[in-house]
């Protein structure tokens, strides 16, 4: 059975179970054109997005930002017909329920399917065999990715190139020169794949190779040679019918990513400020007034999107002081105030930056916006620092719940926090975002001791 229709099985099977309980408990129509209606939405989901839990090179990030996609789309067109319906008993609580079920059950669902996936190819079913042309250094380090774990299902069957090589392991059998590579396949055993690492000078070769694989059903794929100098990955763009490598993928690039984003905080931002911030306001208002003379807020410019200044929004924890603009806090801070204190080790102090993200000066998460002197400095000593600035900064960011926060008292503690922003620029999902929050709501309440 193909590995795609093994996941579209358990999804159908939980899927089943799933529209069985709640209809039975009345939150759902427990009738024919119910389940049909049910089937419908799972058949347009999966149309739609791709499952990825039967892909070869998958991260459980993956799987899961895809089951929650999956059922935010199941639930959206459901509701959609069952509002169109009138169906009496649709409301906001049940369907919510709904959906984290459903997303719960998809993801562990997905999850084991990947892992009886992988135990299957790891004992030699669903193989993939590959073969090599050249032998550089980038196909050793393909070598790596694709063969070092057994449950990826993939199987070199030899390589190609003119001298015996010094990158690959011994492991790797070389079945010939280049040149001798069509005339090996015609008679052998056909492989799935064939990844070709020669220069461009050999494009005669390249092309004969290429045209050979088209007419025998042998998927082609170019190696280049950009690892000799960018060590990092790269995303394949069409510019026109021209391939152009660009150095990493940015999910908030996409109009619908950026508008999903920009939805998320306005909701988020906009029902907080509603409901909670402005009781929070007079109570630290009156606490403020009393252990501190001066304002309730402290605003500093700082770079956010594209490097652009804008006033970010605290409430003060400092004594109003000359230096506020130019020096970080630090853990034993004589600017500080015990109340001060007590709100940066919470994080009450970052509650206005709510309004910054209402405004959309910011997004709730993204990396943290620094002062503008501490932009003009790092971005002299870091490669790549602002490359953070790609995105809109946020009130809390994956760099701050993964230990990278408070003073950075040396160099390296700064480029691991520019490194953390990076693969959140990289990495992006809205899945990523609820995650991060959720750490950011468990150290406020449990208390982060680099909050000073």
């Amino acid at each position: 059975m193909p590995p795609i229709l093994i996941v579209v099985f358990f999804d159908l099977v939980i899927l089943n179970l799933l529209y069985s309980l709640v209809g039975r408990a009345g939150y759902v129509p427990f009738a024919a054109h119910g389940w049909f209606l049910w089937f419908v939405s799972y058949l347009i989901a999966i149309l739609t997005i791709h499952p990825k839990a039967h892909t070869r090179n998958v991260y459980l990030e993956e799987i899961i930002n895809s089951a929650f996609q999956t059922a935010l789309l199941i639930i959206a067109v459901f509701c959609s017909y069952l509002w169109i319906d009138r169906y009496a008993h649709l409301n906001f609580l049940p369907v919510f329920g709904l959906f984290v079920l459903l997303f719960g059950c998809l993801s562990l669902s997905r999850y084991f399917t990947n892992l009886l996936l992988r135990h299957q190819r790891s004992m030699g079913r669903n193989r993939c065999t590959v073969i090599f042309v050249g032998a550089g250094h980038n196909l050793a380090y393909l070598y790596q990715c694709m063969f070092n774990d057994l449950g990826t299902g993939y199987k070199l069957l030899g390589y190609f190139d003119d001298h015996v090589s010094d990158n690959l392991p011994k492991s790797a059998i070389r079945l010939g020169d280049v040149s001798e590579a069509i005339s090996w396949i015609e008679h052998n055993d056909r492989p799935h794949l064939l990844f070709c690492n020669l220069p461009s000078v050999r494009s005669a070769e390249i092309v004969q190779i290429i045209n050979y694989c088209e007419s025998h059903f042998i998927r082609f794929y170019s190696v280049p040679n950009v690892r000799n100098y960018v060590h990092r990955s790269m995303k394949v763009e069409m510019i026109d019918d021209m391939p152009v490598l660009t150095l990493r993928k940015e999910p908030l690039r996409k109009s619908y990513n950026q508008l999903l984003k920009r939805l998320f905080d306005l909701s988020i931002s906009g029902l907080f400020l509603v409901t909670c911030f402005w009781w929070i306001y007079i109570i630290v208002a009156i606490i403020t007034k009393i252990t501190m003379p001066g304002p309730v807020f402290f605003k500093q410019k700082r770079n956010g999107i594209l490097g652009e200044e804008f006033y970010c929004l605290k409430f003060r924890s400092m004594v109003v002081n000359n230096d506020a603009d130019k020096l970080q806090a630090t853990k034993n801070d004589p600017r500080k105030t015990k109340w001060g204190n007590f709100m940066r080790h919470t994080s009450i102090d970052e509650l206005p930056q709510f309004i910054n993200v209402f405004m959309g000066n910011m997004s709730i998460v993204g990396p943290r916006p620094h002062m503008v002197r501490h932009t003009e400095e790092y971005s002299s000593l870091i490669d790549k620092y602002m490359v953070r600035h790609w995105v809109k900064p946020g009130i809390t960011g994956w760099a701050q719940v993964n230990g990278a926060r408070g003073e950075t008292e040396y160099l390296w503690q700064m480029e691991d926090r520019i490194q953390k922003d990076i693969w959140y620029i990289e990495n992006w999902s809205l899945w990523l975002d609820i995650r991060i929050i959720f750490y950011t709501l468990r150290n406020g309440f449990f208390g982060d001791k680099q909050a000073y």
